[in-house]
């Protein structure tokens, strides 16, 4: 089962930093991530969602690729190119992986401005390397889809580690 949980920090790029450390973490195969992105209140309070992968732009891609295709086979590749990248971008933009754009949106709208917030979707996230060193830049742990046990033992073990951080 995939484990949502989101941790707030003071800036973007801490964020940002955080969400690298967690990609690190996945080659070294210490975490399974399925989807991870920065939400950013700008100075008006408006979210910004950055991610890794755009939607739209995936759909488009291996849309031209199969419009090409077809397009080779009957003899009119840039149509069937133009026509393959059309669908695929609308597919793509109707599509969502990994974590709702809308459900970030409302969790990061708790967020004062200047402020960020990592998501993350991933299989794993809470073993003890993850988070000691998601730990090391600070942040707080806002939310969890773990039952309110784990994520008890999750906020104590995220603080346990900042404190070890902080004492070293």
């Amino acid at each position: 089962m995939s484990e949502l949980v989101v941790i707030g920090y003071d800036n973007a790029e801490t964020a940002e930093t955080a969400r690298k450390k967690l990609f690190e973490l996945s080659s070294e195969y210490y975490a399974d991530v399925g989807d991870a992105v920065v939400a950013v209140a700008d100075e008006k309070g408006k979210i910004h969602l950055r991610q890794m992968v755009n939607p739209w732009s995936l759909g488009m891609m291996s849309g031209s690729f199969w419009g090409l295709l077809i397009g080779v086979l009957f003899l009119n590749p840039l149509f069937g190119l133009a026509v393959g990248a059309a669908a695929g971008a609308a597919s793509g933009a109707l599509s969502d992986y990994g974590i709702r754009d809308s459900f970030m949106k409302d969790v990061a709208g708790a967020l004062t401005p200047g402020k960020a917030a990592l998501f993350m979707m991933a299989r794993n996230v809470t073993s003890d390397r993850v988070i000691t060193h998601l730990a090391e830049l600070g942040g707080t742990v806002l939310r969890t889809n773990l039952s309110s046990t784990d994520e008890s033992k999750l906020r104590a073990h995220f603080a346990q580690a900042q404190k070890e951080v902080a004492t070293s």
